[in-house]
């Protein structure tokens, strides 16, 4: 059953095709902001670390690494949808978050290659499977769903421990949500202060999907 969170409105929706990271890109990622890549600069030393949810594994401290795009390549409000069929479900191993200057980063750390994936606005939060709306209150959500995709082992166990409400008191996030980990879908949510621009990117070495939102 897919999500049954409903979008904000009906906005125009862009298909971002999905190829295979290649070894061509530095530092192996791809920005993907409503219709297309964005060009790729060095980010800005910051000196927060990035917070690491409950269960996981402690990231690597300091700013985020130099093939970062810059907080303000490109950033859209416009909805995000990347097809990938024929892949392997990847696995969430963990979810990490902090902010840097003018903007807020939630990174999904994966085990397998990076499935196809929404990013949405919705009115509401709601929990995959027992449609229950998520206990959490903000100016504006924006749902990731990650297909195919599981955060648990062959044995049922969680490999995104805790929540589902996890508190990150960001500049804009305030709270990150597991929203679902159902029928080969995995979704994350983040609550905002307000609507903001965002984009998401694709990195390798290791597998993650990076989003960044706008103060």
């Amino acid at each position: 059953m897919r999500s049954p969170s409903q979008p904000a409105g009906r906005k125009p929706r862009c298909r971002v095709p999905g190829p295979p990271l290649r070894l061509a890109l530095a530092a192996g990622l791809t920005v993907v902001t409503a219709c297309g890549t964005a060009p790729q600069t060095v980010l800005p030393g910051t000196t927060q670390p990035e917070t690491t949810l409950p269960g996981t594994t402690q990231p690597e401290l300091g700013s985020p690494s130099p093939g970062s795009p810059a907080p303000d390549a490109a950033m859209s409000t416009a909805e995000v949808e990347v097809e990938r069929g024929g892949t392997e479900p990847a696995v969430v191993k963990a979810v990490r978050y902090a902010s840097h200057g003018t903007f807020d980063r939630l990174v999904v750390d994966l085990d397998g290659g990076v499935p196809g994936y929404t990013v949405r606005w919705v009115d509401e939060l709601v929990h995959d499977g027992s449609g229950r709306p998520a206990d959490v209150s903000g100016g504006a959500f924006l749902q990731l769903t990650l297909f195919p995709a599981r955060a648990h082992d062959e044995q049922g166990r969680l490999t995104w421990k805790g929540g589902p409400v996890y508190p990150a008191k960001l500049g804009n996030v305030s709270d990150v949500v597991r929203t679902g980990d159902f029928e080969a879908q995995v979704g994350v949510a983040l609550v905002l202060g307000r609507k903001a621009p965002f984009k998401v990117t694709e990195m390798g070495s290791p597998n993650r999907l990076v989003i960044d939102v706008a103060h």
